[in-house]
């Protein structure tokens, strides 16, 4: 079992992000990633409909024997993941915004959170939220059309430029020092923000964090794989191919799925 597969889903070509950090730290491990990119974005879908994608996301990936499966998506995570723990046997690793390092580190006691409106809407972010940010300020952000331009390959556009400064600006006039990202999406938007941020601005995503938690409950569950043979990676697309290739590059072929 230690050979199968890591499931790896997300409402789009973002939860790469996450993939990336995983196979960083665990080149060994074989994986499988699935997006969802037709359905995207999720965070602007209700809670049942967030868990039905999910449901048929997961047993895609049980169907291909999949060990273990990384939900490379804040809103799915924080919507639909305790159905998936109390319904399924495999482990699931999810994906929360890096609210607590933020809110720990602030020498501003001001933190801007960037996420998609299903995940700063839900009960999970709510109650991690008010654990550990009740004496700062904190400013969110609905990142309302940053996935769609990523989606169509307009990760660079003046559009996504325009929009970034927008939604920005009211974290700037606040003097945040850190801007949390809670969507996978996001991490590929890093460069731009860097140009468009105060350079004191330090910006978290879960990447990392995800990546170890997954070596964790490998190790805990006995499933790491051992074999030294060179992993496969496999990735599939409901939409556009192409955008899910440029952020990959030419090493690893994208295949599109009708799912």
């Amino acid at each position: 079992m230690s050979e199968q597969s890591i499931g790896i889903f997300d409402s789009g070509v973002g939860g790469t992000s996450i993939w990336k950090e995983i196979h960083k730290l665990l080149p060994n491990e074989n994986t499988m990633y699935l997006a969802d990119s037709k359905n995207a974005p999720y965070g602007s879908k209700g809670k049942d409909a967030i868990i039905e994608l999910s449901i048929k996301n997961t047993e895609y990936l049980l169907n291909k024997n999949c060990k273990l499966i990384v939900v490379a998506c804040n809103t799915a995570t924080t919507n639909a993941i305790d159905y998936l723990r109390e319904t399924y046997q495999v482990p699931f690793i999810g994906i929360e915004p890096a609210i607590k390092p933020a809110a720990l580190k602030t020498k501003t006691n001001a933190i801007g959170i960037l996420a998609t409106k299903g995940t700063l809407s839900s009960a999970l972010f709510s109650k991690t939220s008010s654990l550990f940010t009740s004496n700062i300020s904190v400013i969110e952000q609905v990142g309302e059309g940053i996935v769609e331009l990523i989606e169509s390959g307009q990760l660079d556009s003046d559009d996504m430029k325009d929009l970034l400064r927008v939604y920005l600006k009211p974290m700037i006039d606040a003097q945040i020092d850190y801007l949390v990202l809670g969507c996978t999406h996001y991490p590929y938007l890093i460069p731009l923000l860097i140009n468009l941020l105060p350079k004191h601005v330090k910006i978290i995503d879960s990447g990392e964090a995800v990546a170890r938690q997954t070596k964790t409950i490998l190790e805990k569950n006995n499933l790491l794989n051992t074999d030294d043979l060179r992993s496969k990676s496999l990735f599939y697309i409901n939409k556009k191919v192409d955008v899910m290739q440029s952020l990959l590059g030419s090493k690893f072929e994208v295949d599109y799925l009708d799912f």
